[in-house]
């Protein structure tokens, strides 16, 4: 995803607020933010060609929605989607960037003739002010599992602050999905965990006989920490469309110009996926997204582009998919149902990661109902 834009400082000719953005910004730079004030992470963005393909043809493939028009990217980053914007013909380009990547975007923006069209501004999406309202409001704010990281909070403020009634936004809808699936990668990581608490027995042991200390007391928390990272926090994968077992289903649905923080704070889901698959295991679950760029109701795309990250064969991201696996996986077959219940709000030590909870009941196609269960996971 782009840099986001809760940073602190401004440049340009943009002037700050006195907003603030609802967070403690120090705590939220240095957690978040300094990942995206190097360039080394911004190429592995820019070499997703996935994303580039398909923000590189929603703008020049639908240059009507961007000549004359002035525009916001919201998180620049690099400046990639505010440079693009300007050689479709905006007539103005506001790109804000919490980072010191704002010097990059700045001098990148210079080195391809663009500084008169393009106006880089270091600071944050919630505090700084523009001179005027945007027709369109462009970001590439999406983070693992769509929500991930928050930052369409500072999208969704963009918007209400400084996009005109008649503006459109840049993508103009996303989705989330959920699917089942199969994979090897619960029995590794059930071995890792149990490698990691020998370890810690070994550990114990040793320090008990060498320096007569007893180590035990700590041996439960020890455990529940390394069960959390092993078994209860989902993993990033990009997985073979062969992995997926069942049919995909729409968990959430967004309008990116009516969302609200309060729709995204807490996503609920009940839903049923058909498993689709001769007998095998049901090891998991996997959540990806799409996001689609159709301008708006009352100025639709010419050429509507859809960015996926659903599992493919050779079209894969740098989002991955997120996967819940299950311990111990499940024996299922062709046309038993999956009962489904998914929950996912952000945690409470830190609003960019999410909690997860995920429920199921499987009723066999032979009739025979299964008891329900329920788990837990974080993304981090």
């Amino acid at each position: 995803m782009g840099s986001s834009v809760n940073g602190v400082g401004v440049g340009g000719r943009a002037t700050p607020s006195n907003g603030v953005g609802g967070v403690d910004k120090g705590v939220d730079f240095a957690n978040y933010f300094c990942t995206y004030g190097f360039l080394y992470h911004q190429k592995e963005m820019l070499c997703d060609r996935v994303r580039m393909d398909a923000y590189y043809n929603s703008i020049f493939q639908n240059k009507e929605h961007f000549h004359g028009k002035t525009v916001l990217d919201v998180g620049t980053g690099s400046g990639i989607l505010a440079i693009w914007s300007a050689q479709a013909g905006a007539k103005k380009v506001y790109a804000v960037e919490a980072t010191k990547m704002s010097e990059h975007a700045r001098e990148l923006v210079k080195a391809n003739n663009l500084q008169d069209v393009v106006e880089v501004i270091e600071g944050s999406m919630e505090d700084i002010t523009l001179p005027e309202k945007v027709d369109v409001i462009i970001s590439e704010w999406m983070g693992y599992f769509l929500l991930r990281e928050s930052m369409f909070d500072s999208v969704i403020c963009a918007r209400d602050r400084w996009l005109k009634p008649t503006g459109m936004m840049y993508p103009s809808h996303a989705r989330m999905w959920v699917a089942p699936i199969r994979s090897g990668l619960g029995d590794q990581k059930m071995s890792d965990y149990e490698s990691c608490m020998d370890d810690w027995y070994n550990f114990a042991k040793e320090t008990k006989t060498y320096y007569g200390v007893d180590m035990s007391v700590l041996t439960k928390p020890f455990g529940e920490e390394q069960k959390k990272y092993y078994l209860q926090t989902s993993i990033w994968n990009n997985l073979h469309p062969h992995q997926v077992i069942g049919v995909p289903c729409i968990i959430k649905e967004m309008d990116c110009l009516t969302a609200t923080v309060s729709e995204i704070r807490d996503v609920q889901a009940a839903f049923s996926s058909s498993i689709t698959t001769d007998l095998t295991r049901l090891c998991g679950f996997a959540g990806w997204f799409d996001v689609h760029f159709r301008g708006s109701k009352e100025n639709p795309a010419r050429h509507e582009i859809e960015l996926t990250t659903a599992p493919s064969e050779e079209n894969g991201t740098h989002w991955g998919q997120q996967v819940f696996l299950l311990q111990p996986s499940l024996r299922v077959r062709k046309g038993d149902d999956l009962i489904v219940s998914f929950s996912m709000s952000r945690s409470k030590e830190n609003h960019r990661l999410m909690e997860v909870e995920l429920g199921c009941e499987i009723r066999e196609a032979s009739g025979v109902h299964h008891p329900r269960f329920t788990k837990r996971f974080s993304i981090e």
